[in-house]
């Protein structure tokens, strides 16, 4: 006698309740981690200490928004934090070298992420070249323009003091005294709401979601999926590009030296929030949260005086702890 079983049906019901208890899982962690540093060190809870950990949070926030449109597809962008420094770079060069306003330097900088992006997009939609590789090229590229273009210095901000105020001014503080949050954190949270709107709202995360899950299906569907993949790796390169803007404005500079292993950082933040790296699945929020482990725990380690290449071995592994629970999710 032959019994067939019938696959379970997948309802938006049961992805709804997936995509929950990943970003559950996050927050918990989120908040154990909170708790063991609160009482191991009464410093971790200082304002000036929470302030640092969401200044720290920023930079890298902004590049994992933009890394999880590419990771939701099934791709992977290395090139994010030497584009980020790039993009620094040449906001520098636009406001400094070349006496633009601040304003047109800062959008030229966004835009250079832009390009980059665009860049990446096209060799790996077109030219049919892996993302791993596509996106090494640029991180090279990218790194060997911002070093040459700098002349292996930085590049002060020195006679534009207004630059520096776009990340470490607060306008919190102006309006409520003694509540100083860097506008850099108000950005953070200002470009999680524009990659929600744009990975949940738009035809763009519809198809984001779609190559992810099945390339092949979408395709046939008669979606162009050429087009749109180059366009999520846009949107990264965008990303990045404010990420570089943000940076340049803490530091107060363009550090073309900077940037190689942001990349990472900002990849272990989407992984921690719930993405897969499969694709198809993933949150912003989740993203959100994923940075603020990454933040807290460097942060929490520094202040019990750990090791930083130990800090960088518990990185380590809990990224590869956080991808194999998303592999046994996957195969329950």
């Amino acid at each position: 006698m032959d019994v067939t079983i019938a696959p379970k049906k997948v309802t938006a019901r049961s992805v709804l309740r997936a995509d929950a208890t990943r970003k559950f899982l996050a927050f918990g962690a989120l908040i154990i981690l909170i708790v063991v540093f609160s009482l191991a060190s009464e410093n971790f809870l200082t304002f000036n200490n929470v302030v640092g950990i969401l200044l720290a949070t920023a930079v890298n926030g902004v590049l994992a928004l933009g890394v999880t449109f590419v990771i939701i597809t099934g791709g992977i962008d290395l090139s994010i934090g030497t584009v980020m420094t790039f993009s620094g770079v040449m906001t520098a060069m636009f406001i400094v070298n070349w006496g633009l306003p601040v304003g047109v330097g800062v959008v030229g900088g966004v835009l250079t992420g832009g390009l980059a992006g665009l860049i990446n997009g096209t060799v790996v939609a077109r030219m049919k070249v892996p993302p791993f590789i596509a996106t090494l090229g640029m991180m090279y590229i990218a790194k060997g323009l911002a070093l040459v273009l700098s002349e292996l210095r930085p590049i002060y901000f020195y006679d534009t003091p207004e630059f520096r105020k776009i990340a470490m001014s607060s306008i919190l503080g102006s309006i409520f005294p003694g509540f100083d949050i860097p506008n850099a954190v108000l950005i953070l949270f200002g470009a999680a709401i524009l990659a929600g709107f744009l990975l949940n709202r738009t035809v763009l995360g519809r198809y984001t979601f779609a190559l992810g899950s099945n390339e092949e299906a979408t395709r046939l569907s008669g979606v162009n999926v050429n087009f749109w993949k180059t366009m999520v790796y846009t949107v990264g390169g965008l990303f990045a590009g404010l990420g570089g803007v943000l940076m340049a404005a803490r530091l107060n500079s363009a550090q073309p030296a900077l940037g190689q292993g942001y990349e990472l950082d900002a990849i272990a933040a989407v992984v921690i929030g719930g993405t897969s790296l499969s694709g198809g699945e993933g949150t912003i929020l989740g993203t959100i949260i994923g940075a603020f482990v990454m933040s807290v725990l460097t942060n929490g380690l520094r202040i019990l005086s750990v090791p930083q290449e130990w800090q960088i071995v518990v990185t380590g592994a809990i990224v590869i702890g956080a991808v194999y629970l998303d592999i046994i999710r996957r195969r329950a």
